[in-house]
């Protein structure tokens, strides 16, 4: 039987053309869902798919209560969440495909992850280069998603991301290059599988971390800044941030180190509000047991602090707004 593939696009670069006004022609999100499978030959041979499009903006645009709308079509068009696809009456889609811009796209695939708990698969994908740009890579990295998400291999493994022939786990992957082709990747992780010759490839079951969070649609989501630490970052920086804030997150340095200065400060931020302390170096997570100096990661963990374990800023970010939308504790790390 034809596996079912609903493609969910929100705009991004994949689906964008040089605007016929204003200055420069630069590229703007344009075209539709639609649009998309008919630039995708070959997508009927690979799965009965079928397009909706929820929005048309750059992925900077996108905010965190649009991918937990995002989620819940999802859950109605897998059958989770009403009856039949998208509550149309349709048979359940067997996968799922969202598509839109590289910028926030590690955001949203997490974000998915942590909102969903559904065995069908859930891809994220989009492009480096615009439609008419020479060498798009669109099409590829649509058909390669629509692959992955019709496979029953990739059943079970959260949400996932499928750039380049490449699948991700949505926990691990960020992007790491700003116009590369090739920018996204899972550092100190690696991918999980890669599309070969339109066959795919599951080489490692990632492990999930963190139990699924329930967001009410009348949620209000909580502003959560981060704080990116560096050599010279005064206490009146924490205090700035926290003022305003409904948690933080500290980008620490190393393995979750700042000043001696800023403990006092984050100290007393963390017993009036949630601080999650993560690290700025992109792969390896916080430490929680080596250093003991004040502001090494067994100071302030010792203070009140939360370890994000593994998770980046961006990351932790999104766990721990989730978790206060949903009126939930944040009372340990995302990996327990």
């Amino acid at each position: 039987m034809t596996a079912r593939v609903m493609v969910l696009t929100l705009g991004g670069t994949i689906a964008s053309l040089p605007s016929t006004s204003g200055a420069g022609g630069g590229a703007i999100p344009t075209l539709t869902g639609d649009d998309l499978l008919a630039m995708a030959p070959g997508l009927a041979q690979v799965a009965d798919v079928t397009a909706r499009t929820l929005m048309q903006v750059p992925s900077c645009d996108i905010r965190p209560a649009d991918v937990r709308a995002v989620a819940e079509t999802i859950a109605v068009a897998v059958g989770t969440g009403g009856t039949g696809s998208a509550g149309t009456g349709e048979p359940p889609a067997d996968g799922i495909v969202v598509v839109q811009g590289t910028d926030t796209l590690e955001e949203t695939a997490y974000l998915l992850d942590l909102l969903l708990d559904i065995e069908a698969p859930v891809v994220v994908t989009g492009a480096m280069r615009t439609p008419s740009t020479p060498g798009a890579d669109g099409p590829a990295n649509l058909i390669a998603s629509v692959q992955v998400a019709a496979d029953p291999a990739a059943r079970g493994l959260g949400a996932l991301v499928v750039l380049s022939d490449e699948i991700h786990a949505a926990a691990h992957v960020a992007k790491t290059h700003s116009s590369a082709t090739d920018a996204f990747t899972s550092p100190g992780f690696g991918p999980i599988g890669r599309v070969v010759e339109g066959r795919v490839h599951i080489y490692a079951r990632p492990v999930r971390q963190h139990e699924r969070v329930d967001v009410p649609p009348d949620a209000t989501w909580p502003y959560v800044p981060i704080l990116r630490v560096a050599q010279g970052t005064r206490p009146v920086e924490v205090d700035a941030l926290a003022a305003i804030a409904d948690a933080l997150i500290v980008e620490a340095t190393g393995g979750g180190h700042v000043p001696a200065d800023l403990v006092p400060v984050l100290e007393a931020v963390a017993h009036r509000i949630p601080v999650v302390l993560t690290s700025r170096t992109g792969a390896g997570g916080t430490l929680e047991s080596t250093y003991g100096y004040p502001g090494s990661e067994m100071d302030l963990l010792g203070r009140g602090v939360v370890s994000s374990g593994p998770l980046d800023a961006v990351k932790a970010r999104l766990w721990l707004g989730a978790r206060l939308a949903a009126g939930l504790p944040v009372a340990s790390s995302p990996a327990g």
